[in-house]
């Protein structure tokens, strides 16, 4: 769903050039000749459609994402009509023979045409059939240029006449099932790189929020179980509550203003200093940890109230049932029916939630992450969203997906290890 809605959003990088060459289109009479106002040949404007994929339809294109289609690489084309004299001598007819210099390879195909489709296609030098070199060939015919010219301009009444051309090219598999997740429309870079440069700051401050979290949240919220109703119990649900209730970006944005800019305690963006690279272990890790302050206070604030009443409530159900109190009434102390026998029921529902966190520690938050301009995996998918980067959209909504589904089969296994009525058999 996200890939179709990708190809139908207007606005990413491949869309504006294409856009630009439509103009040129339209103001040049389709010619393939370079604009003069700005816009593209019609050459580079089917490099751009190949290279993006917009030259297939929405389900050919999927599945080359996946690579379970080959793409086309090394694409070569020759016109006819555009020959002349042969490099080995003698004339050629233009008409039915054409010269094509293969892409990555260098060597000169000659194609020769009959009956509206290829004869044959050979190296001119040795005159071995190109198809021996893993090369294949496909015949284009005016009718089917036109129909490529419309669908890039479907806007555009007048549509030019071509020749009839040969494409050779080579087919290969390179999608998700390669491990090959494209290169960023944007950047140019490999998606795989940038996911890759933005999880070490994911995990620390994944790895922090859970370390926090929970070591905050069970205490909390045993002690909450045993001193029910108290002044201890009132005042810390009134506090964890409050900061359930605040938005991480938008404390975030308060934090920045008071602590940043006005008390000048923190600093306001990223998560080093300029000169990191510089310092020696020790001052490394002081900056390091000044400028996490901030970020990690709005990851965390959140986070406290719906594990700490859960730890709280469970305790509460398991401390007043029926073996707890026959445990006591045999002679167990208060401490061991808390912690030897209503604890660890009270941690199954917990365990539900624990292998989540695997995805908790790549997936980030895009709005706190833009609101101290943080490089992490959440600004990334942000980032992608705003340009329309589809390689980079599919490749963090992948390993997102992937993280959600591996969690959630470590959570049964967890809950399989604390529950002892339930067994993996």
């Amino acid at each position: 769903m996200v890939f179709t809605i990708t190809r139908f959003v207007p606005g990413g990088p491949g869309e504006r050039m294409l856009m630009e060459a439509a103009r040129g289109d339209a103001e040049g009479g389709g010619s393939s000749s370079s604009r003069d106002q700005g816009g593209l040949s019609e050459e580079q404007v089917e490099e751009i459609e190949e290279q993006f994929g917009l030259n297939k339809n929405v389900l050919v294109a999927y599945l080359q994402w996946l690579g379970i289609v080959p793409r086309e690489y090394q694409v070569s084309k020759g016109e006819f009509g555009k020959g002349g004299e042969a490099e080995i001598g003698g004339h050629i007819d233009p008409e039915t023979t054409t010269d094509v210099v293969l892409r990555g390879d260098g060597r000169m195909v000659r194609v020769t045409r009959a009956n509206g489709a290829v004869e044959k296609a050979v190296f001119v030098e040795g005159g071995k059939p190109v198809t021996e070199g893993g090369w294949k060939v496909r015949y284009e015919t005016n009718e089917d240029r036109q129909e490529r010219f419309r669908r890039r301009n479907p806007d555009v009444s007048k549509v030019p006449t071509y020749p009839a051309r040969v494409v050779i090219f080579r087919n290969k598999f390179a999608g998700l099932l390669q491990g090959d997740l494209g290169r960023s429309t944007t950047y140019n870079d490999p998606v795989d790189e940038m996911i890759l440069e933005r999880v070490p700051i994911a995990a620390y401050f994944g790895i922090l929020t859970a370390l926090i979290t929970y070591g905050v949240c069970l205490p909390l919220g045993i002690v909450k179980a045993l001193k029910h109703r108290t002044f201890v119990d009132s005042a810390s649900s009134v506090l964890i509550f409050f900061g359930y209730s605040i938005p991480g970006f938008a404390l975030g944005a308060i934090l920045l203003v008071h602590f940043g800019a006005r008390m000048n305690l923190f600093p306001l963006f990223g998560l080093t200093s300029p000169n990191f690279d510089e310092l020696d272990t020790f001052a490394k890790v002081k900056d390091l940890a000044h400028h996490t302050v901030l970020p990690l206070t709005c990851y965390v604030v959140g986070s406290f109230a719906m594990l700490t009443m859960l730890t709280k409530n469970n305790l509460m159900d398991n401390l007043a049932a029926d073996y707890v109190r026959t445990a006591v009434a045999k002679g167990a102390s208060f401490h061991k029916a808390v912690f030897g026998h209503a604890f660890r029921n009270s941690m199954i529902p917990i365990a539900t939630s624990l292998g989540n966190l695997v995805s908790v520690f790549i997936g980030g938050s895009l709005l706190i992450e833009t609101v101290f301009d943080i490089q992490g995996f959440g600004l990334l998918q942000y980032q992608s969203v705003l340009a329309r980067d589809v390689p980079v959209i599919m490749g963090t909504l992948t390993i997102a997906a992937l993280l959600m589904l591996l969690g959630n089969v470590l959570s049964d296994m967890i809950v399989a290890m604390v529950d002892p009525r339930i067994k993996f058999e």
